[in-house]
C-alpha cells in the first residue's frame, strides 16, 4: 500500500501549504522515475522512498529533507540526474540527494573498499548538512524492517554493517528510537534463535512483572503529588538487544537480569529534576556508584538526564531517568530536535541545537583528512562510535569527555594535535603517571610537553581515540617518507658502487626521467619508493645506465648454476622493472615453479634465485640493496632440479622400486646418493628433474605410499 496521502497529511500537520506542495511534487517525480521497478518483496519500489519520508516526517523534518528522502534513490537507480533535481527543487535538495547517493559509478577492488569510501563521502556531506545522515538512517531503518525478503547471507551482512556502523551513528546523534530499533532488528537477523528465546522469555515475564511496574508507578506518582510536583511517570521495558548485551557482558542468564524495566519521569524544569531525584531516593534505596548526572555534564550527543539505580521493594533493581520535557525531546530525536524547534518556534533562541552532533562530525572530518585511505578512516570511525565515556578535568578546571580506556596521550590530542605530538609525560591528580594510564572519571590531568619531542609508534598500541590514532599515523607517515627517501638514496648508492658506478654521476633530470618511467612524479618519489621496497635499486640502475647491468650479468657463471632466461621470450622468471636479464637457480635450495622465491644480484653472477626459506639467505640479509623481486611465469616450461631425501627400511629392491615409481611419474633422475643411517635403515637422496611443485607433490605421494618407505622430504638447502 503506497500510503502517499498519509505522508502528505502528516507533513501538513506542521509544514505550511507551500512546503507540503514541494513534498507532493517530489513524490510525483519519484513515482514517475521509479515506475515499473519493484523491491525484493514484490512491492512497487516507490513504497520505499515514501516509507523513508514518513519516518522523517515523524521527526518533523523540513520540506527539503522530505523531498530529498523521496528522491534519494532516483539518481542512483533511474535515469534522473542531479541537474534535473536541482532545476526542479533547488540546490539544497540536490545537495542532500548527492550526499546520500552511493558511489555506484566508481570501481573498487573489494566490497570493503566501496563501503569505506561510501562512509567517507557521507561524512563529508554530513559535515555540511546533518540532514544527510538523518535521511541515511531513515533509509537504513526501512531497509532493515524489510530485510527478510533478501537472501540469508545478505541479511547477515547488512545486519552486521547496521550494528557496527549505523546504530552507533544514530546513538551518537541522539536518535535513540532509531538506534534501538536498528539494534533489535540487527540482533534478530544475526542471532535469530537467541532473539526468539529472549522474546519468549520477555513475553512470559511481562505478565509476572506488570503488577510490580504498576505499583511502583503509582507509588512515585502519589509521592510527587504530595509535595506538589507535576510529573509524568512512565514504566518501560528495556529493548531486546540491550538485555542480550547485558547478559553477555555480565555472563547472566535471563532470569538473573532484574532491571528489565526502567522508569522515566518528565518534569518542567531543571531544579525539579533534582527535587524528584531526592524523592525517589527517599522512596527506594539507591545503589552506590550507580548515579549519573548527565544534566551537569551532557553526553556527546547532547543527551541530558539524571540516572539512578535503586532497589525495588520486591528484591530487584530498577533504573529511574529524570529529565525535563525539552530534554526528553532531545533524547528521542537528538539532532533532529533542531528542526522541530526551528519549525515550531520560529525566531526563538533555543538551548537544544545540533552543535553536539556537529562537533563530533568536525572531529571526524579532521580524522578523515589525516587518514591514509578510506579503510583506515573507517577503522577510526568504528573506534569513535563506541565511546562509553569518562569525564576528566584539565588543569584549568575545564571538563573533557573521552572514551573509556583513554590515556593521557588521548587527552593531549583532544586538547590540540601539537600538544599530543609534544607530549612527554603527564600528571594525573598531581602525580606523575605513565602515558599508558587509563583515565577515570573525575581525574585532573596536566600534560608535560617538549617542543623537540615527536610521537612514538608504540603509542598506537594504547591510544583509543580516533583523533589520536589518526594524528600519530599521519605524523609517522610524514616522518617515514623522509626516512624512506634517505634509505632509498643509500640503497641506490650501494648498488651503483657494487657495479663500479657512482651516484655522483646521476643527475636530478635522470632520476626524474626514470621516476616518470615508473609513473612517479619526481626523483625524490623514486628514491622513496626504492626505500620502501616497491621498486628495486637494480631495476633503477638498468634504466639509469641502459645495457650496463645486462653486460655484467651475462658473464660465465660456471656449470653448477642452471641458467633460466628471465623476461625474455618463453622465459620462466620475471624480474620486476628489468628486461632481458639472465637469472640463475640456486643449487643450494633448488627452487622450482610456484615456490616462493627471491633474487640476489651479484657482480659477475647476475641474479641468483633462491627459495624464500633457503637457509643461506641469512648470509645475504646485510645487503638489502641487492635483493630483487622475481616471480614465476604463468606457465613455466622445462625441467627443474630438486633434491628429495627418503628414509627406507634396508630391504632388497626398495631402490629399484622407487626408481620405477619416479619414472612412472615422468621425472628424470639426475643423481642418487645412498648411505646407511643405522643397521635397519638407509637414507637415499635423489636429485630429480620435475616440472614444478604439483609434479613434485604427486611424485612424493607415490613414493610415500610404497612398502618399506618411512619418510619422504624435500631438502631445503
Amino acid at each position: 500500500m503506497l500510503r502517499t496521502h498519509e505522508l502528505i497529511e502528516e507533513a501538513g500537520t506542521y509544514l505550511p501549504p507551500e512546503d507540503v506542495d514541494q513534498v507532493h511534487r517530489a513524490y510525483l517525480l519519484a513515482a514517475s522515475l521509479h515506475e515499473g521497478q519493484q523491491r525484493a518483496s514484490g512491492d512497487p519500489y516507490i513504497t520505499h522512498p515514501i516509507a523513508v519520508a514518513r519516518i522523517l516526517a515523524g521527526y518533523h523534518m523540513d520540506a527539503h529533507c522530505l523531498a530529498a528522502a523521496l528522491l534519494h534513490d532516483a539518481v542512483e537507480d533511474t535515469p534522473a540526474t542531479f541537474e534535473q533535481v536541482r532545476e526542479q527543487f533547488g540546490q539544497e535538495v540536490a545537495g542532500l540527494v548527492d550526499g546520500v547517493t552511493k558511489l555506484g559509478q566508481v570501481h573498487f577492488e573489494t566490497r570493503e573498499d566501496a563501503q569505506a569510501e561510501n562512509f567517507r563521502k557521507m561524512l563529508l556531506a554530513m559535515a555540511q548538512d546533518l540532514r544527510v545522515i538523518i535521511i541515511k538512517l531513515a533509509d537504513r531503518l526501512h531497509n532493515m524492517r524489510t530485510l527478510g525478503y533478501l537472501p540469508e547471507a545478505k541479511q547477515r551482512r547488512v545486519a552486521r554493517e547496521t550494528l557496527d556502523i549505523f546504530a552507533p551513528i544514530a546513538h551518537r546523534l541522539g536518535l535513540n528510537p532509531v538506534k534501538t530499533e536498528l539494534e533489535d532488528l540487527s540482533f534478530k537477523h544475526l542471532y535469530p534463535r537467541r532473539a526468539r528465546a529472549l522474546v519468549e522469555g520477555l513475553r512470559r515475564e511481562r505478565g509476572n512483572r506488570a503488577h510490580i511496574t504498576d505499583r511502583i508507578e503509582a507509588a512515585v506518582q502519589r509521592d510527587l503529588q504530595e509535595v506538589g510536583v507535576e510529573a509524568e511517570v512512565m514504566g518501560r521495558e528495556k529493548h531486546l538487544y540491550s538485555i542480550y548485551r547485558k547478559m553477555q557482558q555480565k555472563a547472566l542468564s535471563f532470569q538473573e537480569v532484574h532491571d528489565v524495566y526502567a522508569f522515566r519521569i518528565r518534569v518542567e524544569d531543571v531544579p525539579t529534576c533534582y527535587l524528584v531525584l531526592g524523592r525517589v531516593h527517599n522512596l527506594f534505596k539507591p545503589i552506590p556508584g550507580r548515579f549519573k548526572d548527565y544534566i551537569a555534564i551532557p553526553k556527546a550527543n547532547g543527551y541530558q538526564s539524571l540516572h539512578t539505580v535503586v532497589v525495588n521493594p520486591f528484591g530487584g533493581v530498577m533504573e529511574f531517568q529524570i529529565r525535563t520535557r525539552d530534554m526528553d525531546l532531545v533524547s528521542e530525536v537528538g539532532v533532529a530536535a533542531h528542526w522541530q524547534y526551528k519549525i515550531a518556534r520560529e525566531g526563538q533562541d533555543q538551548e537544544s541545537s545540533p552543535d553536539a552532533g556537529y562537533g563530533w562530525l568536525q572531529q571526524l572530518l579532521q580524522i578523515q583528512q589525516e587518514a591514509g585511505d578510506s579503510a583506515e578512516f573507517l577503522e577510526h570511525l568504528k573506534v569513535d562510535l563506541f565511546p562509553e565515556e569518562v569525564y576528566v578535568f584539565t588543569h584549568k578546571g575545564e571538563i573533557l569527555r573521552l572514551p573509556r580506556g583513554a590515556t593521557p596521550v588521548d587527552f593531549a590530542y583532544t586538547v590540540h594535535t601539537e600538544i599530543g605530538h609534544q607530549c612527554v609525560g603527564a600528571r594525573v591528580n598531581g602525580r606523575i603517571a605513565s602515558l599508558r594510564t587509563a583515565l577515570r572519571n573525575g581525574d585532573r590531568v596536566e600534560i608535560l610537553t617538549d617542543s623537540e619531542h615527536r610521537p612514538n609508534s608504540s603509542w598506537l598500541h594504547f591510544v583509543v581515540t580516533g583523533k589520536a590514532r589518526s594524528a600519530i599515523r599521519h605524523h609517522l607517515k610524514t616522518q617515514e617518507r623522509e626516512t624512506a627517501v634517505a634509505l632509498g638514496r643509500g640503497m641506490l648508492e650501494r648498488t651503483l658502487d657494487g657495479l663500479g658506478l657512482s651516484f655522483a654521476h646521476v643527475s636530478e633530470e635522470a632520476l626524474h626521467r626514470v621516476g616518470e618511467h615508473f609513473q612517479l612524479d619526481s626523483g625524490e618519489a623514486l628514491l622513496e619508493t626504492i626505500g620502501r621496497g616497491s621498486i628495486l635499486a637494480p631495476a633503477v640502475v638498468q634504466h639509469l645506465f641502459p645495457g650496463y647491468l645486462d653486460e655484467h650479468a651475462r658473464v660465465e657463471e660456471g656449470p653448477e648454476e642452471p641458467k633460466v632466461a628471465a623476461n625474455g621470450a618463453g622465459g620462466n622468471l620475471f624480474v620486476r622493472g628489468m628486461e632481458d636479464i639472465v637469472a640463475n637457480l640456486a643449487r643450494c635450495c633448488y627452487p622450482i615453479p610456484n615456490d616462493p622465491i627471491v633474487g640476489f644480484l651479484s657482480l659477475g653472477r647476475g641474479i641468483t634465485v633462491h627459495r624464500r626459506d633457503c637457509p643461506n639467505l641469512h648470509e645475504l640479509a646485510h645487503h638489502p640493496e641487492k635483493w630483487v623481486d622475481v616471480e614465476w611465469a604463468a606457465e613455466p616450461e622445462g625441467a627443474f632440479p630438486v633434491t628429495v631425501q627418503t628414509v627406507v627400511r634396508n630391504t632388497k629392491g626398495v631402490l629399484a622400486g622407487m626408481a620405477s615409481r619416479i619414472a612412472e611419474c615422468g621425472a628424470n633422475i639426475d643423481h642418487v646418493q645412498a648411505e646407511d643411517r643405522d643397521p635397519l635403515h638407509k637414507v637415499i637422496q635423489f636429485t630429480l628433474e620435475v616440472e614444478g611443485r604439483e609434479h613434485l607433490a604427486r611424485l612424493m605421494r607415490l613414493i610415500r605410499g610404497m612398502n618399506g618407505v618411512e619418510r619422504v622430504s624435500r631438502k631445503k638447502g
